[in-house]
């Protein structure tokens, strides 16, 4: 057996145990929460239907209708748990695939050594790979349920030592609990205001890591071939029908429409805002020591004279960090767009604030 095939049995060997730790930390569950005759339904109707299928038809045909309902809930919590882990497991081998193959980004890079290279400038330029969120409002999971089972992804990514397990599994086990506890179908039919919330909490956990990461590693492969790329592209954008799909669906209107663009735009402010007030720590760059460029230092003179929002202490304690100050004034643009969406007002005049530096542009 080569060396591969060993590595591939040790995988599926590990992929099966936290599948198996998990579906155990499950029966407890449904020993918890609904009593052991629950638990041993369940494994008798598993058994039967490895075994007998006629029997487990009889068997599931003379269930009481609540009792069916939980016997269906335990199964397809069990297969949102086995998902969960085969997917922790892909996400390890591909990580150690790119560690012994290179990434994709890495390998097309090396394909592209030999292009012309005015030719690879003028494509990155217009590079622009856009996934789009199909409108799907049947199929939007609960975002209560996928929290939980994020949480459990992330338990199960952790290396644990052995001392540790206990604890670990206890992390396990309560969130599984939550899981049990949370109904997964809605009260309410989803409206397409609920769906793109969804969509906003698969978003949040792109822009959280991977397309930051992304981006890092296109922008390295490609200076490693000698192409630069331009401050100004976006090579990487998303789009959505959410909100906006009238192919048929009576229920999405221009009213509708617009609310789900006020959504994401006070969502995408918020993250924005997150984001800036971690950059607010970092910089805290003087000037006395890395100076300033004059662009930066009069875009930052007419954001202060015409945000008169900014309190006098970042004024007074931030004097000397530019930087900083620029971070704050593009913050309190933000916090000026906000209010000014959730009061439906117009934007002020483009003229009224200056524009920041095209690294770091936004909304006044």
């Amino acid at each position: 057996m080569s060396s591969a095939d060993d590595q591939a049995t040790t995988t599926n060997n590990e992929l099966r145990a936290d599948i198996r730790r998990l579906g155990d930390l499950l029966g407890e569950t449904l020993v918890r929460q609904e009593g052991p005759e629950l638990l041993e339904l369940v494994e008798k109707v598993r058994r039967l239907t490895r075994e007998d299928g006629e029997a487990a038809a009889e068997l599931l045909r003379g269930t009481e209708l609540e009792t069916a309902a939980k016997l269906v809930r335990a199964f397809s919590t069990y297969f949102h748990l086995a998902n969960v882990t085969e997917q922790v497991h892909r996400g390890r081998e591909l990580r150690a695939r790119r560690a012994a193959e290179g990434g994709l980004l890495a390998r097309t890079a090396d394909r592209l050594k030999d292009a012309d290279p005015d030719h690879l400038r003028e494509t990155v330029k217009n590079l622009n790979v856009r996934p789009v969120f199909t409108a799907h409002p049947t199929e939007a999971a609960r975002r209560s349920v996928l929290n939980k089972l994020r949480r459990i992804a992330a338990l199960l990514e952790t290396p644990v030592i052995e001392s540790d397990r206990r604890r670990y599994d206890t992390r396990l086990a309560e969130n599984i609990d939550l899981v049990w506890q949370t109904d997964e179908l809605r009260v309410v039919r989803p409206e397409p205001a609920d769906e793109a919330r969804n969509a906003i909490y698969y978003l949040d956990e792109l822009h959280a890591g991977a397309v930051g990461d992304v981006l890092e590693d296109l922008t390295a492969e490609l200076e490693r071939v000698g192409v630069k790329l331009p401050d100004d592209t976006r090579p990487l954008t998303f789009g959505t029908w959410i909100g906006g799909d009238r192919d048929g669906n009576p229920n999405v209107t221009p009213q509708v429409t617009w609310d789900v663009l006020i959504l994401q735009h006070e969502h995408g402010i918020n993250d924005a805002l997150e984001t800036i007030d971690e950059l607010r720590g970092f910089l805290s760059n003087s000037i006395r020591y890395t100076g300033a460029t004059e662009e930066l230092l009069e875009s930052l003179q007419a954001d202060l004279e015409r945000l008169p929002e900014i309190s006098p202490r970042y004024k007074r304690l931030n004097a000397e960090e530019p930087y900083r100050l620029k971070a704050t004034c593009i913050r309190q643009k933000l916090e000026n767009t906000k209010s000014r969406l959730a009061k439906g007002t117009r934007t002020r005049t483009a003229a009224t604030i200056s524009a920041p530096p095209s690294c770091c542009a936004t909304s006044p």
